[in-house]
């Protein structure tokens, strides 16, 4: 009896020891960070320039990052997909909540707070539905998912379709969408890198691009699921500081209080009093009435887009040939051309950046620039006018519809729930998913507060300032992505008009640290730690496509055979192949980062949760039931985003908006595709298994 006991004293022993190593070696890592913030702030202050401070923080970050992935370069298949299966809770959890804040969570959602508010637009669910949705998904995995998967042992989600429902397509159907959905997610993130890196070296979008894809490769190819979980810890301690910084200034410098979370209440009352006198202020009349102006020109061209397509290029030549007949200014001669150069080449594109222009103007024709009140519950009134209240309506079940998505979506995302693969057991995974749940809050909690300090900073500080008395950063992050930031004298007046400011959901969390007036370390911080929540997610998320590519994919038929350190070399080549394709796609700027994040939640609760649930807590479920159920509802939500694209409607000479079922915007599509997809398996399920018997 005594060999046993020992035994097991001894296992204990390596086990604590092991452990007492890595908290050891994590806490040498954050004293190590801090001190590298507080040499370049010293720095700083000594007179180091800010063209230094970016390109510090980006190189530095990137090459801590690729080390880990140096040094955990592997080719056994067990830490190149699972990681051994062997990272305590505590570090899953750490790194599951650093895969979660992607760019999406660190750079968008406080932005989708400020110009959405609580309850959103009309148009625009607001931003607590991000939180309420994404919160109550990761309960969802506590309970119905994780712990169930990782009981069976898996490498891959599509793997559970093969082993549950048996047979060639319910696996090739799940990787499709596995693919589909984290390709999309990974576009975005990598979107966000280019931005990020831009903004730290002033290089072009496109070569930043490639400057961030390099860590993430480093990590992902050598290493696999083992490297990238440590990156993963490593980043998650710098996302958390560049987020905590800033917003506990900010607290601290308009409250008193440094406790973000627990005070920024108390501005509710100042930011709803700023508003209601800017409504009020003639010149944010004037500017509005300006845009009204303009509404009605471009829906006059709308009218006849042919003819006004040609009285554009007409009008331009002519101003050309007056400025050279009149021996003008080259500057002046120049600048007509570029404009004559950006009119649209045909009457497809017209039509479509017209009708774009044209609604962007009736938008910020409206009060405060076309932002909602800050605390509002919902636009419209529900005892208002009828047309106040179909608007509340809307407002309300396009909130009620991304929340729905956000949550079931984040039970079914591949690249999430891969994570809980790494754990040494099913007791372990459900604690990852509780030190999941406490690593996420610490950020979260804090995000509606930035939001609203940021806006009272703009509405008390920025808005009334002299356009030649502008601060740089505003001119600085306007050269970078016009749409990220624009501003201009709309009603002449020399002053800075709250509707005159054009400002992307992608800003608010980077220009914070500027905007609050704290030292441009903090401010390569803050962009150091957006730059690590886009790589900590786009690791993940390669590693998943690649995995799925090649394991569940081709490998799935049992006439390819192949040694595990094959299966992995394979791998790497197709994580390389996509990196390279996510980047060029990138680099054309689909999208915002939110709106492409919401689409692949869309896809991933219809194309996956599902068969994954009926899979696990239905006997009857059936190999033809999943197989009609995942092809339903994917066909549903691709359908839906497309018949609803802009571009496409234009092109089909279709009304804007017309295709939308009860006023829901597209990237909702998930709440018609998971209904559609639960109905078709259960019905499908019943009849094959009735004509079995």
């Amino acid at each position: 009896m005594s060999e046993p006991v020992e035994h097991e004293q001894g296992s204990a022993g390596r086990k604590s020891s092991s452990s007492w190593r890595l908290h050891r070696i994590f806490l040498g890592y954050v004293l190590g960070v801090v001190l590298f913030l507080v040499l370049l702030a010293w720095a700083e202050q000594e007179g180091l320039s800010k063209q230094w401070i970016g390109p510090i923080f980006l190189f530095s970050t990137v090459m801590v990052y690729a080390g880990i992935g140096i040094y955990g370069r592997t080719a056994d298949a067990d830490d190149y997909y699972v990681a051994g299966r062997s990272i305590p809770a505590m570090y899953n959890g750490m790194a599951t909540a650093a895969d979660w804040m992607s760019a999406a969570s660190f750079i968008s959602l406080a932005g989708a707070l400020y110009l959405q508010g609580f309850s959103g637009t009309d148009g625009q669910p607001g931003g607590l539905a991000y939180l309420l949705g994404w919160t109550g998904g990761f309960c969802l995995v506590a309970m119905l998912i994780a712990p169930q998967l990782r009981a069976l042992g898996l490498y891959t989600v599509p793997e559970f379709f093969q082993l549950r429902f048996g047979g060639y397509w319910p696996r090739q159907i799940a990787a499709l969408a596995t693919v589909v959905c984290s390709f999309i997610y990974v576009v975005a993130q990598i979107y966000g890198v280019g931005l990020i890196a831009s903004r730290l070296t002033g290089v072009q979008f496109e070569i930043g691009i490639m400057l961030g894809l390099g860590g993430v490769l480093l990590c992902s190819f050598l290493g696999g699921m083992k490297a990238i979980t440590w990156t993963q810890v490593a980043q998650y301690v710098v996302l958390l500081l560049a987020f905590l910084i800033p917003v506990s200034w900010l607290a601290y410098k308009q409250l008193g209080n440094p406790m973000a979370p627990i005070v920024y209440g108390q501005l509710i009352d100042d930011v709803t009093a700023l508003e209601d006198k800017l409504r009020q202020d003639p010149a944010e009349q004037e500017v509005a009435a300006e845009f009204q102006r303009r509404a009605r020109i471009y829906e006059e061209r709308l009218q006849d887009v042919p003819s006004a397509l040609e009285q554009e290029r007409a009008r331009a030549q002519a101003r050309i040939h007056q400025l050279r007949a009149q021996n003008a200014d080259v500057a002046l001669i120049i600048a007509a051309s570029r404009e004559l150069a950006a009119l649209p080449k045909d009457v497809a594109t017209a039509r479509e950046r017209w009708t774009r222009a044209r609604q962007d103007a009736l938008e910020r024709s409206r009060p405060l620039g076309g932002l909602p009140p800050h605390s509002q519950a919902f636009a419209g009134d529900p005892h208002g006018t009828a047309q106040e209240q179909a608007i509340f309506q809307e407002s309300r079940r396009n909130f009620l519809a991304l929340m729905f998505c956000l949550m079931v979506g984040t039970a079914g995302l591949p690249h999430l729930l891969t994570r809980y693969f790494t754990v040494p057991s099913v007791a372990e995974a459900r604690t990852s998913v509780a030190w999941s749940l406490f690593f996420i809050a610490l950020l979260y909690l804090s995000v509606p507060a930035l939001a609203l300090m940021v806006k009272f900073e703009v509405l008390n500080t920025l808005v009334g300032s002299r356009f030649d008395a502008l601060p740089t950063w505003m001119v600085q992050w306007s050269k970078v992505d016009a749409s990220l930031l624009s501003f201009s004298d709309v009603n002449g007046d020399g002053l800075l008009q709250l509707g005159e400011i054009r400002m992307g959901a992608d800003l608010v969390m980077l220009a914070t640290p500027e905007l609050g007036g704290l030292p441009y370390v903090v401010s390569g911080l803050v962009a150091a730690g957006g730059l690590a929540a886009a790589l900590s997610t786009a690791d993940g998320l390669l590693l998943t496509i690649s995995n799925a590519l090649v394991r569940d994919m081709y490998y799935a038929r049992r006439v390819r055979r192949a040694l595990p350190q094959q299966r992995v070399i394979l791998s790497k080549f197709a994580l390389l192949s996509v990196a390279m394709l996510a980047a060029t796609v990138a680099a054309l700027r689909p999208a915002g980062i939110l709106p492409m994040v919401t689409a692949s939640f869309s896809l991933a609760a219809a194309g996956l949760v599902p068969g994954m649930l009926l899979g696990l807590f239905w006997r009857g479920a059936t190999r033809a039931g999943v197989v009609a159920g995942m092809l339903a509802g994917l066909g549903v939500v691709v359908y839906y985003m497309l018949v609803n694209t802009d571009t496409l409607r234009s092109a089909l000479g279709l009304v804007a908006g017309g295709g939308l079922w009860w006023s829901i915007q597209p990237n909702s599509a998930g709440v018609f595709g998971v209904p559609v997809g639960l109905l078709v398996t259960w019905l499908v399920s019943l009849w094959s298994a009735k004509n079995t018997v």
